[in-house]
């Protein structure tokens, strides 16, 4: 990502309108101590500290000289997120620094969240909104929350590029401008190649594509515990021969928000220089239809040496991802985390905005929900419900790829994951939509990060850094 477009702060000592953030239950004592002038105000404007509620306040020579924003009541916060994000679709242009209660993970949402909302996808737009600027709020780790907003912007630019433009190479080229930025090593497997190499599931989904499939594989990183991130890199999915209807197909570009959310975790963290030793792997394909696509009944063989039945040629995201996890798990990392926009059953279990993740570890279970609650990037653990082992086991090879029925499809996806990973002690597996249906505060309409935030907060913890 160029410098000129990371989220930053204004500087300091900026020239800077103070921004009064108003809580809904102590604004009458707020007002009555001020002077009569801006009380008149207050009342004639109708301004009653509703959440969101923006009034700008003018000086004696009509100048801007303030502005106030309603915080509402506590049960308001819960129904929503980064609420001084509000105040930038309103306020637009100037330099701000925020004056009222906000403390703690508070103010750090409230800081992380002016820079989000000021993010706009321009690439193709002839001109750029204006947006305001926020002075760093005394008590925050300025440097951290730029980090992570940069990490996130990376995310959201990645999935909202057009597959004609972030295709598997375009992928590879931006995973190789990562690492360039921050002394990481890349190295890419592609094409035929795969073959040789063993990776023939990542092979058979992506050879139908103009562009070859390819395996990414970056480190970073030589000292402290190891963390291995594997993320779904499906550029564009047709759903080859069983080929998806137009209505499923529009929001395809977005199949690769797995692996566009590791490459944002992983800006993150050597951004932040952690003291770890990162591997990042992403599986770049495009599901394509042509006359050498992989079709439905045939039989895969697997890196692990597991066979998969294909079922469903849709449900070709676990076949990409399970070379590439049995690849991670030959050397074992301290922790992996895979991330996939994998299922639709995902979506209908929790929405759009709560990302589901499978671990048997109780322990790091506990630390990403707390993290995620912490850092307002919302989590939910679901089970890895043996039992339903049989669902993912066909007759006639080790494994199938999409069983029938219907039921529990994301449980049976982190399972059929799962067989995978054998020898790494604590995996995660997220089931991410990377998407944002509708506008919110700090989320545009577009393409979203899910969870990175979460394990960017858990990691000190769980990895004892």
């Amino acid at each position: 990502m160029p410098s000129d477009t990371l989220p930053r702060f204004a500087p300091p000592d900026a020239a800077a309108t103070p921004l009064h953030i108003l809580p809904q239950d102590t604004f009458a004592d707020w007002l009555g101590a001020q002077p009569e002038r801006l009380q008149a105000w207050v009342e004639s404007c109708g301004f009653r500290a509703g959440l969101g509620e923006i009034l700008r306040v003018p000086g004696d020579d009509g100048a801007l000289s303030a502005v106030l924003m309603g915080w509402g009541k506590p049960a308001a916060h819960a129904r929503g997120r980064f609420a001084v994000a509000r105040a930038l679709s309103a306020l637009k242009t100037g330099t701000y620094k925020l004056d009222g209660p906000l403390e703690g993970d508070d103010l750090n949402e409230a800081a992380l969240g002016w820079l989000l909302g000021g993010y706009a996808f321009d690439r193709y737009a002839t001109q750029s909104p204006p947006t305001a600027k926020l002075v760093a709020p005394a008590g925050i780790d300025a440097a951290r929350i730029e980090a992570i907003a940069a990490g996130e912007i990376l995310t959201r630019n990645l999935i909202n590029t057009p597959a004609a433009d972030m295709g598997p190479e375009a992928l590879e080229q931006a995973v190789r401008d990562l690492g360039a930025a921050f002394g990481a090593e890349v190295i890419s497997t592609i094409g035929d190649d795969l073959l040789t190499a063993n990776f023939p599931m990542i092979h058979a989904v992506g050879r139908a594509a103009e562009q070859a499939p390819r395996l990414l594989d970056m480190t970073w990183g030589d000292t402290g515990p190891t963390l291995t991130l594997v993320g779904k890199g499906v550029c564009f999915d047709t759903g080859g021969l069983n080929l998806k209807p137009g209505a499923s197909m529009g929001l395809m570009k977005k199949d690769m928000g797995g692996a566009a959310t590791v490459l944002g975790l992983a800006h993150m963290i050597m951004a932040l220089n952690l003291p770890l030793r990162l591997r990042v792997l992403i599986p770049a394909v495009e599901n394509a239809v042509a006359g050498n696509a992989f079709r439905p009944g045939d039989i895969l063989s697997s890196r692990k040496g597991l066979s998969v039945e294909v079922n469903n040629t849709d449900a070709e995201g676990r076949l990409v991802l399970a070379d590439a996890l049995a690849l991670a798990d030959e050397t074992p990392p301290d922790l992996m985390i895979c991330m996939a926009t994998l299922t639709g059953a995902a979506r209908v279990a929790l929405g759009p905005d709560l990302a589901p993740f499978y671990t048997d570890d109780a322990d790091v279970a506990a630390s990403l929900a707390v993290a995620g609650t912490r850092v307002r990037d919302p989590l939910w653990r679901m089970p890895l419900h043996r039992p339903y082992d049989t669902m993912i086991e066909p007759k006639i090879a080790d494994l199938d790829n999409a069983p029938s029925g219907g039921m529990a499809g994301s449980i049976t996806a982190a399972l059929f994951l799962d067989r995978f990973v054998t020898d790494t002690a604590r995996f995660v597996h997220f089931d991410i939509y990377g998407w944002q249906p509708t506008a919110q505060p700090a989320r545009p309409k577009g393409g979203v990060g899910m969870g990175a935030r979460a394990i960017l907060e858990a990691l000190p913890e769980v990895l004892n850094l």
